[in-house]
């Protein structure tokens, strides 16, 4: 199998030498060498299998990061232990032998895509606010909601915790007359608890379900409920280029 390469001064960083900016410094100075030769290539990548020194000591690398995408079902808790017995993510994972936490939360009732990662600085990375990764919802409610109750999640909702940024809202249908219900997506980048249902809670639409359709460039295409599957390294690249 072809080894998953990263960037040197990454690698280094993760194992704590020094910040990423640091690192780079430590290769132009000619301190680092890779399988015995000397590097001073910022561009240089290593996998698991490369034997890293910084200034004559062999890097002891922390665990391989991994980041899972998961179709969480409803009646699953986004926790790895559960005090009342529920359903955990945990319990849907436990094939790995990585210790994965989840990134953000999706709340019991609530279906859809969640990151599971042991990369703790993407997951800081994506749950900051200052970082805008879009995340996209479908949600069901009952009864025939007016296109100008939508144009209030748009602009913006007065929760009790401050008023939400504008959200890209999308009718999917605009009523369905047989099941009285109304389906649209709502775009948001914020990750306040259960914003999503308040907000609907707010125009006097409840939420019947809801789902988590997307994540930045991520979607469930292909998937399951229950399934997981690892992320690509373009993937990861991808939601790190989100996060810089």
């Amino acid at each position: 199998m072809e080894q998953v390469k990263e960037r040197l001064q990454k690698v280094m960083a993760a194992a704590g030498v020094a910040s990423r900016r640091e690192c780079e410094k430590i290769i132009l100075a000619g301190r680092v060498q890779v399988n015995g030769a000397a590097v001073t290539e910022l561009g240089t990548r290593v996998g698991p299998r490369d034997r890293v020194m910084v200034d004559g000591k062999p890097l002891h690398r922390k665990t391989l990061r991994k980041t899972y995408l998961l179709y969480k079902p409803r009646g699953v808790v986004t926790t790895m232990k559960d005090p009342q017995g529920r359903r955990t993510v945990a319990d849907l994972m436990a094939g790995l032998r990585q210790r994965l936490y989840p990134v953000g939360r999706l709340d019991y009732q609530t279906e859809g895509l969640l990151l599971m990662t042991n990369d703790g600085e993407l997951a800081q990375h994506l749950t900051h606010p200052s970082h805008h990764v879009d995340k996209t919802y479908e949600v069901e409610v009952k009864g025939r909601v007016p296109e100008e109750k939508l144009d209030v999640l748009r602009l913006g909702v007065p929760l009790e915790d401050g008023l939400t940024s504008p959200a890209g809202v999308v009718y999917v249908k605009k009523w369905d007359p047989e099941r009285n219900l109304t389906r649209f997506t709502v775009t948001i980048h914020e990750g306040r608890n259960r914003q999503v249902r308040r907000m609907c809670d707010f125009i006097g639409f409840p939420v019947k379900s809801l789902k988590r359709i997307q994540v930045g460039s991520l979607t469930l295409e292909g998937m399951k409920k229950g399934e997981f599957r690892e992320l690509t390294p373009e993937e990861i690249a991808s939601l790190e280029a989100q996060v810089e």
